[in-house]
């Protein structure tokens, strides 16, 4: 199971709205299939497995990740195929929340023989395809922040100078968390002072992520980066009901999709907007600040995971913040985050925190 998974995280920002599975097909000791959800979704882990093991399959155990699906979508469910297939035993480690699915994939196994084992490192197996359980369960994605710091938490100087704080390993690890994500989003601000392209670059060919722009009144120039490479890989842009109409045509124009969200007060409404991006089918999103936003997502209590880039350097109380305002009575209304990971990355360090 523990290399299924390994396996499976190969699908991670690859596969949405779909979920990243793994699948190792194992007989007399040997593992004799493999194989992880193909870009786009298709073919299921399973599939892949299966085909590799040919005739093997008969008689052998299956691990999966994820239950296997029980429904007709654009494929055949995956349970009929290891039926098929005439295997002896499937072990999974999660139950798939699809209501499609639900219990259903395991119950069509047992009903023909085959027997089931279920719980098999769950906890790993949530971790990883949070994002899918997540806008299944909640209708939200799931939202990784990352921050790029000084020792005093600090992103830039007073004049707006960040390039770069931190070094080439920490940006070619930042590269890599947005390959693993589905989307990378930022505000208006940070779109506005940096140009930003937000793609995946020096880590060879692979699907771009959906570039997510959050803009209430689409403040952006169409004539930016984001706005000249639209048409070579997805741009949306989040915006309020009083975005002006030449905004809307001018973007459109590019090839950009425009989102509308409500607005809460002055401001974006996030869960709201979120959750329409979800409706799209995005699983996981990495979002790439500036301060405000940043902020915003944390007070609303939509940051799921955080991963803190920090530089050995010091700019001063008169640099720019990471964070804006949080609105804090006591230290006990703080958000807390549980540390996950630490890593050195030549003169930086990245440590990775869960909600």
């Amino acid at each position: 199971m523990a290399h299924a998974l390994r396996l499976a995280a190969r699908g991670l920002g690859n596969v949405w709205p779909n979920p990243a599975v793994g699948c190792v097909i194992v007989r007399d000791g040997l593992i004799v299939g493999r194989g992880w959800t193909q870009p786009g979704g298709r073919p299921h882990a399973e599939v892949r497995a299966l085909q590799q093991a040919g005739a093997l399959a008969e008689g052998a155990t299956a691990y999966v990740t994820l239950e296997p699906c029980a429904h007709h979508g654009h494929t055949p469910p995956c349970a009929e195929a290891l039926i098929a297939a005439k295997v002896a035993r499937v072990v999974t480690a999660l139950t798939d929340p699809d209501p499609r699915v639900s219990g259903k994939g395991h119950a069509m196994l047992r009903a023909v023989g085959i027997s089931v084992s279920e719980g098999v490192l769950t906890d790993q197996a949530t971790h990883l395809n949070a994002g899918f359980l997540k806008r299944v369960v909640k209708g939200l994605p799931f939202v990784t922040l990352k921050l790029a710091t000084t020792l005093d938490g600090r992103i830039a100087t007073a004049s707006g100078e960040s390039r770069w704080i931190t070094g080439p390993m920490a940006r070619r690890m930042v590269h890599a968390l947005r390959m693993t994500h589905d989307a990378v989003m930022v505000g208006s601000g940070t779109a506005l002072a940096d140009d930003p392209d937000l793609s995946v670059r020096d880590l060879g060919a692979t699907r771009q992520p959906v570039r997510i722009l959050f803009d209430r009144q689409l403040r952006h120039r169409p004539e930016s980066r984001l706005g000249r490479t639209a048409r070579q890989s997805p741009v949306w842009l989040v915006h309020g009901p009083d975005a002006p109409c030449p905004k809307h045509e001018a973007w459109t124009a590019t090839g950009a999709t425009l989102v509308e969200a409500p607005l809460a007060g002055d401001h974006l409404d996030l869960a709201a907007a979120l959750a329409a991006l979800a409706a799209k089918g995005l699983t996981r999103i990495l979002c790439e600040g500036g301060g405000t936003l940043a902020a915003a997502l944390v007070r609303a209590g939509l940051v799921d995971d955080l991963a803190q880039f920090t530089a050995g350097m010091l700019i001063g109380a008169e640099g720019r913040p990471a964070l804006g305002p949080l609105g804090l009575g006591t230290l006990a209304d703080a958000p807390r985050f549980a540390l996950r990971e630490t890593r050195i990355l030549g003169p930086d360090t990245c440590t990775l925190w869960s909600c």
